[in-house]
Formats: structure tokens, sequence, C-alpha cells
């Protein structure tokens, strides 16, 4: 993924025992130079990426995740994989782009706090 999209940061920590895992949209791809040719080694993830809701979840978009990761044959010989965790941990310029175009069109629709009354009759948004 870094490959095509350069704005993207890995987390490149020390990696653990958790395997990483794809979504059905990011299955099959080397989680490095984006190639979906001869999967070779496991993909290995750190224990900050996978705690909590964050386990088993794709290391690419963050989708729930249906299958392991794999580098490729070529990542493994160049020793790509030992680069440290390949989970990504920003959003990248592209989504939070299509977050606030779809935020300016009002494709998003936004939940306001209604206002709350208190005892004496007073509102606090008053």
């Amino acid at each position: 993924m870094s490959k095509h999209h350069p704005d993207l940061i890995m987390c490149r920590r020390q990696t653990g025992i958790a395997i990483g895992r794809l979504c059905e949209k990011c299955d099959g791809k080397c989680p490095v130079c984006d190639s979906y040719v001869r999967p070779e080694t496991l993909v290995r993830i750190c224990d900050e990426c996978n705690f909590g809701t964050y386990g088993g979840r794709c290391i690419i978009c963050g989708s729930p995740g249906i299958s392991d990761a794999y580098y490729c044959a070529e990542c493994t010989r160049l020793e790509k994989d030992r680069d440290g965790c390949p989970k990504i941990v920003n959003l990248g310029a592209s989504r939070t782009d299509l977050f606030y175009e779809r935020r300016r069109l009002g494709q998003y629709i936004f939940c306001y706090a209604s206002p709350t009354l208190l005892p004496d009759g007073s509102s606090l948004f008053a």
C-alpha cells in the first residue's frame, strides 16, 4: 500500500506474535508493495496494533479482517518483512479529502445535541 500511496505511514514497531489480517477488499495483497503474486511469508504485527478493538482488523484499511496477510516472495527476498510492523496508522490525504468533500456536499448527517432544560427552566445552550 505504501508503494502507491506515499502519504500513508506504517507503524514499524517490533513485531510480536499476532498475525496480520486482511479484509475482503484487500485480500491477497502484499502490505508493502501491493503485489498479488506469490504470497510467501506470514505477516506479524506488533502487540499495540492488535490490542482491543484493533484485533482482527485489516492492516491496510481497518475493516474487519477475513484472511491472514502474507508478504510476497520479492519482499521476503529483499527482507522487507523484517522492517517492523506493517500496519497503516494514518488515514492518508485522499481519505481525509473525501470526508471533507462529502461533508461540503451535505452527504454526511451530523447529530446535534438538543437543548437540555434545567430544573429552573433555563437551557444549557442559551
